[in-house]
């Protein structure tokens, strides 16, 4: 199938002869579009590759009344953002890039009308929320021992009486991502301030004392600015040079529609960071050498494939009981001190990896899988020429 050009008007527009991927985000006002435009281009030449037309869309501009959309590109000559009319997609790849954008009513109509259509496939539909994760990791036995002990942050009792049982705390936005918002609490009795809530700021963090329960939720009241939040039991992570690790899992759906382990990558905390997230002070590390040094050559390579299974496992019971179809995620797991593997977060929206190897991989899965759902609903291509 070959790719034919016509000129019509000032805007051209290109014939529907190869599968459309739409990567959906929202318009902005200064520039167009939003969301990651590196990304974007990345995805548009990965498809050019994969032998797909590739282009962005916005909500606004998604009229499934037409036969044609307004769309943007990325020119290689110019090096930038240009707009011509595509095709309707086979497919729509959800990259709209905040929550609050994704909620807005006239943004949802759109998604709603993306997932009705009966030619159109729509993949990843929205943003994950953590308390929602937690209870569908909980239905299932086989996912519920990697979970750790996880409340609402609804009250002062409920806040002490989880802290008498596990003595050191994170808490978390429900909505939050990239580390946003994250503040840790250590109940330490011996102390005269037995109570110590740790918060991050940009790359440092900041570390309150207080002397009673009252006066602890007075500044974690404080510090979330209203917003909702869980409790989640600490847990003693493994650690390279007395800096914590986790690993980050980016899973995909491959050409069979299954899922797969595009990569694992591992997260350093910084030096006075509270978490591993990269934009706050943590770095990128080899997960084997992070492993090998703290348990050993043998115990490291039985993790690592105890990970890749128990993250494949993980991501099934997401999907499951998210009742949403569902193309890739990233994974936060944690190893602890004694090789335990526990699940800290997934995010069905993941960053860009700078490992260059899975970054790669990623790409053309995002492609694969798109030719999977296109080949699961035959003659819709043909319908749309």
């Amino acid at each position: 199938m070959e790719l034919e050009r016509v000129e019509g008007g000032s805007m051209g527009y290109l014939t529907h002869r190869k599968p459309v991927m739409a990567i959906l985000t929202v318009d902005d006002d200064l520039h167009e579009f939003r969301g990651n435009r590196n990304n974007f281009a990345d995805l548009i030449k990965a498809g050019r590759d994969s032998g797909f037309i590739a282009y962005v869309l916005t909500a606004r501009q998604v009229k499934l009344s037409q036969k044609r959309l307004k769309g943007f590109t990325f020119s290689d000559d110019s090096q930038t953002w240009v707009q011509k009319l595509f095709p309707l997609p086979d497919v729509v790849y959800n990259r709209i890039p905040q929550r609050e954008d994704e909620l807005l009513p006239s943004v949802k109509r759109k998604l709603a009308a993306l997932q009705k259509h009966p030619q159109i496939q729509l993949f990843n539909p929205a943003f994950f929320n953590k308390w929602s994760l937690f209870e569908w990791l909980h239905l299932s036995r086989t996912t519920k021992p990697f979970i750790p002990a996880t409340r609402r942050l609804v009250t002062p009792v409920g806040l002490g009486r989880m802290l008498h049982k596990h003595s050191f705390l994170y808490l978390k936005p429900i909505s939050g991502k990239a580390g946003m918002g994250i503040m840790t609490i250590k109940l330490q009795p011996e102390k005269q301030m037995p109570y110590r809530l740790k918060y991050q700021e940009k790359k440092k963090s900041v570390t309150y004392r207080c002397a009673n329960l009252a006066k602890l939720w007075l500044r974690i009241k404080k510090q979330s600015t209203g917003e909702p939040y869980i409790a989640q039991q600490g847990i003693e992570l493994a650690s390279y040079q007395s800096r914590p690790f986790d690993l980050r899992a980016l899973l995909q759906k491959n050409q069979r529609g299954q899922w797969d382990i595009t990569g694992i990558g591992a997260r350093l905390a910084g030096t006075a960071s509270i978490t591993t997230h990269v934009p706050r002070g943590g770095s990128i590390e080899d997960p084997e050498k992070l492993l090998i040094q703290f348990f050993g050559h043998e115990q490291a390579r039985k993790i690592l494939i105890h990970v890749r299974n128990s993250a494949l496992l993980i991501a099934k019971q997401i999907e499951r009981g998210s009742g949403k179809r569902l193309g890739e995620m990233s994974m936060d797991l944690g190893v602890d001190v004694n090789g335990q593997i526990w699940f800290f977060e997934a995010n069905s929206k993941p960053m860009k990896f700078d490992e260059q190897h899975i970054r790669k991989k990623s790409l053309e899965r995002i492609f694969h899988y798109s030719m999977y759902l296109i080949k699961q609903h035959p003659g819709q291509a043909a319908k749309k020429g």
